[in-house]
């Protein structure tokens, strides 16, 4: 009895450690997929966790979408294996949706692939000065889409680069009547008590239109106080 009970123990642990070992040789992502999301060459900043791609690859069994997250100042990257993607534009991003047009996309090794998106809405030229406790932002809404409502606009204080509507030390909303598309805005306002003792701060621009839920963001930009 004993002989037996150890020669069932001894065929379980070896299945247990061949399975171990199979799973152990499963093959890794050998590809990289990276890229920017822009308009008109130039980087779509967006919130952190915020809108994001799919991918598809047809031709296996399990067919289930590969999420890419995009980071705050527009650029993306995904572990993939080699072989031929589908990329999808979902919906819920600050630009028109893409759903009937599907980007074909080669994965081989490192490829940089870039994605051209319409932002309903863009920020040009933001500029920001401090003078004693009071902060001073001008920029430049346009319209791209001209059906596009705009929303809300806010200027935002952080104290670290990933400051956007949902992680930020302070929002300073701007009211969309006295923005007119196309000609420069200027706001100036007091920095919080909160802040003031900062040595810098990071300060970003958003702009929504009533077609989607996101914001489009200037890039983070650090103001010495």
């Amino acid at each position: 009895m004993k002989k037996y009970i150890s020669r069932l123990l001894y065929l379980m642990l070896t299945a247990f450690l061949a399975g171990s070992c199979e799973y152990d040789n499963y093959d890794e992502p050998n590809a990289v997929l990276e890229g920017t999301v822009s308009y008109r060459g130039q980087s779509v900043g967006v919130r952190t966790n915020g809108p994001e791609f799919e991918l598809w690859q047809d031709g296996y069994d399990l067919k289930k979408n590969i999420p890419v997250y995009i980071a705050h100042d527009g650029t993306y990257s995904v572990s993939l294996f080699e072989g031929q993607y589908k990329l999808v534009v979902k919906e819920g991003g600050p630009w028109v949706p893409m759903l009937s047009d599907t980007l074909i996309v080669d994965v081989k090794g490192k490829t940089t692939y870039d994605v051209e998106v319409t932002p309903y809405f863009t920020i040009e030229d933001p500029g920001f000065t401090v003078n004693s406790s009071t902060l001073t932002a001008s920029f430049t809404v346009d319209r791209i889409v001209g059906t596009a409502s705009m929303q809300s606009v806010n200027v935002y204080l952080g104290t670290g680069m990933l400051t956007d509507q949902n992680k930020n030390e302070y929002v300073r909303n701007i009211a969309t009547d006295d923005i007119v598309p196309g000609q420069q805005t200027t706001v100036s306002f007091e920095i919080p008590e909160n802040l003031a003792n900062e040595e810098y701060l990071f300060v970003r621009i958003g702009v929504r239109s009533g077609q989607s839920n996101e914001y489009y963001y200037t890039q983070s930009q650090k103001v010495e106080l």
